[in-house]
């Protein structure tokens, strides 16, 4: 027995060590790879602003918007050429994810994010309200996303926002097309 496990513990090698400079080859090659791809998504984010440079500078908030019709707390998913959900919108900023804060009032939607450029979509611009699924590569459930088009420098741009609570989404479609519709009745009614 004892010559057996000396043959057996002869015929063992010990095992092969590890090539360093080759892994630590593979590990810087692979690490330049994805710099170069993050920096070339980034040149093609600044270009896609640059392209969409024709866009005016966005509102401000007035100083006296008027008391608030409704009022939530949510996401900002970001804004697209209308009904092209995916061409997003990257110029001042309207292409960055973030928290928002949305206030309807008399004068327009007032959209605080925190971390990013806020901006106010004035009620003479307000077009449309809408639940949809989906925005600028963000999918949701069907009626998960409160979708507003609204009109800035000759374009019409959809902005996606979903709210802490999304039961609310009905009453935001609601309240906004009511006040683009009594917004046209007052117009045509002016005309006549």
């Amino acid at each position: 027995m004892t010559s057996a496990a000396l043959l057996l513990a002869a015929e063992k090698e010990s095992a092969e060590v590890t090539d360093w400079a080759a892994r630590l080859g593979w590990v810087v090659g692979l690490a330049l790879f994805v710099a170069l791809v993050y920096w070339l998504m980034r040149e093609g984010w600044k270009w896609r602003g640059t392209l969409q440079g024709d866009l005016p500078d966005l509102p401000a908030a007035p100083a006296e918007p008027g008391e608030a019709r409704l009022s939530t707390t949510g996401r900002y998913h970001g804004s697209t050429t209308a009904g092209q959900w995916l061409d997003r919108i990257v110029a001042h900023g309207l292409g960055t994810r973030s928290r928002a804060e949305l206030t309807l009032t008399d004068a327009g939607l007032d959209v605080v994010r925190p971390g990013a450029r806020d901006f106010f979509v004035p009620a003479a611009a307000l077009r449309e309200a809408r639940l949809d699924k989906g925005i600028a590569g963000k999918v949701l459930t069907e009626g998960g996303l409160l979708v507003v088009t609204w009109a800035h420098g000759g374009k019409l741009i959809d902005s996606g926002f979903r709210s802490d609570h999304a039961a609310e989404h009905t009453e935001w479609v609601d309240a906004i097309n009511s006040m683009i519709d009594n917004k046209t009745e007052s117009t045509e009614g002016a005309e006549r």
